[in-house]
């Protein structure tokens, strides 16, 4: 299943925003704030805040809460915060994107257009039924959310990091 790139993009964002929680927390200043949303390639309002770094950090369980549901409660997610956003979808161009949808106003706050993009690249996991490409790290240690695009659906690690730490506790355990 290839996504459109806006869903896929939006879709890695929430991974990323998500697992930035995980020890070490990874979105604790203003600069790591800013590197997220220019490395998403997010555009609008961006008041470069505390407030606005703390509305961000206080997202990530709900969006948690979304990217790990079961279908139907992913569904019913998707539209409450659709709803609550009082989402209106059009299509835009801009920069080096061709055709894709907004559904919020580019003033709206940053956490609220990360929650309502999150739910709009959801709609496309949902009615894929490929709710299987999201799933928690396999590392015994971790609960990163892993995002699986990959043909084969073999991504079971959420990091390079946790791929390592199992290859190498493998290793060990066949030189035991």
């Amino acid at each position: 299943m290839t996504f459109a790139r806006d869903t896929e993009q939006a879709l890695l964002a929430a991974v990323s925003l998500v697992n930035s929680a995980e020890a070490p927390d990874t979105l604790t200043s203003l600069a790591e704030l800013d590197e997220f949303w220019a490395g998403f390639g997010y555009t609008g309002r961006h008041d470069r805040d505390e407030a606005e770094l703390a509305d961000v950090r206080a997202l990530r369980p709900r969006l948690r809460q979304l990217l790990t549901a079961e279908r139907d409660t992913a569904v019913e997610m998707v539209n409450d915060l659709l709803e609550r956003a009082e989402a209106r979808p059009k299509l835009v161009r801009h920069d080096d994107l061709d055709w894709h949808l907004h559904v919020v106003d580019p003033q709206t706050p940053l956490a609220e257009r990360i929650a309502v993009e999150t739910a709009m690249a959801m709609i496309d996991v949902i009615r894929a039924d490929e709710m299987s490409r999201l799933d928690v790290c396999a590392q015994d240690d971790c609960q990163g959310v892993v995002l699986d695009l990959s043909r084969n659906r073999s991504k079971i690690f959420c990091s390079p990091s946790c791929s390592n730490r199992a290859a190498v506790a493998a290793y060990r355990a066949r030189r035991r």
